[in-house]
């Protein structure tokens, strides 16, 4: 099999850090638990000045390096690699942060998973001059028999795959949020992600 992993939020903590961040920062008072928007911004209720500035912060290499691992993330993946299915890692983050990433990734244990940085989201000054880096047909080319995802915002990428079974991490920002199509199943956690691929994407 071939499985597409989202980075941040299912492999690592990333949204309980800018939480932390924002606070730090701009004195904000919204908790992991209480970000009902996947867009930040609107989440902490920011000026464009100050998400630059968020975003920059929290894309620095210290900080990627200091995410903590979802509990599981990688056990699982390792334990789907040594089964011999192929894990493909497709990051939102911009290109220019793929060295730290493979770094986290590598040191908690994920040498074996592919990491390329697909703009999921359109930001500006995205890389494309690199072989780890997507447009939207090298990944339409890529085969996939289910995803990891948690962003709502990156659905779309999956509406027209019908053969793809979604595995849609659990978080705050996914509560209210329609499923496109069948075969989307809302898991809780890397337990039930590793149940519902056994049973071939049939429950969570």
């Amino acid at each position: 099999m071939n499985i597409y992993v989202d980075f941040d939020d299912c492999l690592c903590e990333t949204a309980r850090y800018l939480s932390d961040l924002a606070a730090s920062l701009f004195g904000t008072n919204v908790p992991y638990e209480k970000m009902r928007y996947f867009n930040l911004r609107q989440s902490f209720s920011l000026t464009d000045a100050q998400l630059e500035l968020l975003m920059t912060e929290g894309h620095r290499p210290e900080a990627l390096l200091a995410y903590e691992e979802t509990p599981g993330a990688s056990r699982t993946l390792n334990e789907w690699m040594d089964r011999g299915h192929q894990v493909s890692v497709i990051t939102g983050r911009p290109g220019s942060t793929w060295e730290p990433s493979r770094l986290w990734m590598d040191r908690h244990g994920l040498e074996r998973a592919k990491l390329y940085c697909f703009n999921k989201y359109g930001r500006e000054g995205f890389l494309w001059d690199s072989a780890f880096n997507l447009e939207v047909e090298d990944y339409e080319r890529m085969p996939f028999d289910f995803a990891v995802e948690d962003s709502p915002s990156a659905f779309r990428f999956f509406t027209h795959r019908p053969e793809m079974k979604v595995l849609v991490f659990d978080r705050p920002w996914n509560q209210d949020c329609t499923f496109p199509r069948e075969g989307f199943l809302r898991c809780r956690g890397w337990d039930e992600i590793r149940d519902a691929v056994s049973a071939g994407g049939g429950a969570c």
